[in-house]
């Protein structure tokens, strides 16, 4: 079923491109990089449709409990500042593409885009009640982890979610976490789509 850009109610949520997350990072997620081209093209319909675009990053002190080294789960990784928290160079996004960051409180995970903010301190959720968006197309890194997070808080805050499944990868931490990450997203009322799906 094709979809059509809403500007007026339509935002376009790229999470964590981050050379960490990209092969040869800290975090490499298989494939990672493969889903630049994707939201490349996403967010050019986006911005030529003049519907908002976010752009959300990893941004973790050197110390926090999110690392092996503070009692979490995962090696070091997007510490602020770092070449590995930068966006990957291949990511071509709209000039007016608001960054919001998470994970810099060192005592949080903070995997969804909704314990983020933007460079001014504004809550994301905040930002997306600004533009009077109700509607979130969501992709990036990783499907089963901060997509996730984010894709089920929104569906809890009461946002429309879209889950752009051919420009999102997993990390598989457990082989098969992608696809049971997608379908829980799916059966939490999400729904899927692929660039074809989307009209111009």
């Amino acid at each position: 079923m094709a979809l059509q850009i809403d500007p007026s109610r339509d935002a376009l949520v790229v999470v964590d491109v981050q050379n960490d997350f990209c092969p040869g990072g800290a975090l490499g997620v298989a494939e990672g990089d493969a889903v630049i081209p994707l939201l490349n093209a996403y967010a050019a319909r986006f911005a030529a449709a003049g519907a908002p675009v976010f752009l959300s990053r990893d941004w973790h002190p050197a110390r926090t409990t999110h690392f092996q080294s503070g009692g979490g789960l995962w090696p070091p990784h997007c510490v602020q500042g770092t070449p590995g928290a930068d966006f990957h160079p291949a990511l071509a996004l709209p000039q007016d593409a608001t960054i919001v960051s998470k994970g810099m409180d060192p005592a949080e995970d903070a995997y969804s885009c909704f314990q983020a903010e933007t460079e001014d301190g504004m809550p994301f959720a905040a930002a997306l009640g600004e533009h009077g968006i109700g509607r979130l197309f969501v992709g990036g890194l990783a499907t089963d982890y901060c997509v996730k997070a984010t894709a089920l808080d929104a569906l809890k805050e009461g946002f429309e979610v879209v889950v752009l499944e051919d420009a999102s990868r997993a990390v598989d931490l457990k082989p098969g976490d992608g696809e049971r990450a997608m379908a829980e997203i799916i059966a939490a009322g999400a729904r899927r789509a692929r660039l074809e799906d989307l009209t111009r």
